[in-house]
């Protein structure tokens, strides 16, 4: 991978909320706002932000910074402290896996989950699903099924098992029937489900972009090859920063 940090000028976009609070602090680093083929970005806000950022900017390298007016930050994790970090090269990075829900006409992508659920909150969905061609399920009876990532895990996977991924795919059912409540699978699986009774809804991520289903449809789920550089997620995800969120008591 490229050393962007060893540019002159390092072409940076930024996306998020509150931008008028970003940009005066980068004017202190070496690099020029953008809006077109950027080398990194920046998105300020919450997961929702970084989330919105990779769909626009999908691959690119990213940075994610709480804004500080709706996330008080720990006295380590100062905007300016991290943005030297980030631009000094000293930041940590992890690669983030994409997912790809897809039907063969269309399809959706997300670096936290994919989740199908039925249009109708009263009713329950049937799928039947295979592992790699191996029948997994004849017949699964639940609300929505979910697959997340390790890094999306920390989400509404975790909110539903009460426990998130380090590694591999989480596949998740809400309110099944029989308890199957989770199973974690290589992050390398392809993962086939046909829809045994609809009509549902396939979504990804916080994409407003939805695909319907009717009954008798297969949707697959895959992780893609190409993955996403994230610097600072220790910073981004800092447990005391998060306290401070929740209690508002540092």
């Amino acid at each position: 991978m490229e050393d962007i940090f060893k540019k002159s000028q390092i072409r940076v976009a930024i996306e998020g909320r509150n931008l008028e609070d970003l940009r005066p602090l980068l004017a202190h680093f070496p690099c020029t706002i953008v809006e077109d083929e950027p080398d990194l970005v920046i998105s300020h806000g919450g997961d929702g932000s970084l989330l919105g950022a990779e769909r626009k900017y999908p691959g690119v390298p990213k940075c994610p910074l709480r804004d500080r007016r709706q996330n008080p930050k720990c006295p380590k994790h100062g905007e300016m402290d991290t943005l030297a970090k980030l631009f000094a090269g000293k930041l940590g990075t992890i690669e983030l896996l994409k997912l790809e829900i897809s039907t063969g006409k269309a399809s959706l992508r997300g670096i936290n989950d994919v989740q199908v659920y039925h249009v109708e909150p009263t009713a329950a969905l049937r799928f039947r699903i295979w592992v790699d061609d191996e029948l997994f399920r004849s017949q699964v009876i639940c609300d929505s099924l979910l697959l997340a990532t390790p890094f999306g895990s920390t989400g509404y996977f975790q909110s539903m098992t009460h426990g998130n991924l380090r590694t591999g795919l989480g596949m998740a059912f809400n309110n099944s029937m029989d308890l199957l409540g989770y199973t974690v699978l290589p992050d390398d699986v392809v993962i086939r489900a046909e829809l045994l009774r609809g009509p549902a809804v396939i979504a990804a991520d916080n994409d407003p972009a939805r695909i319907s289903l009717e009954t008798g449809d297969v949707f697959t789920i895959r992780s893609l090859p190409e993955k996403t550089v994230l610097y600072g997620i220790d910073v981004f995800r800092c447990q005391d920063c998060f306290d401070l969120r929740k209690t508002g008591k540092r």
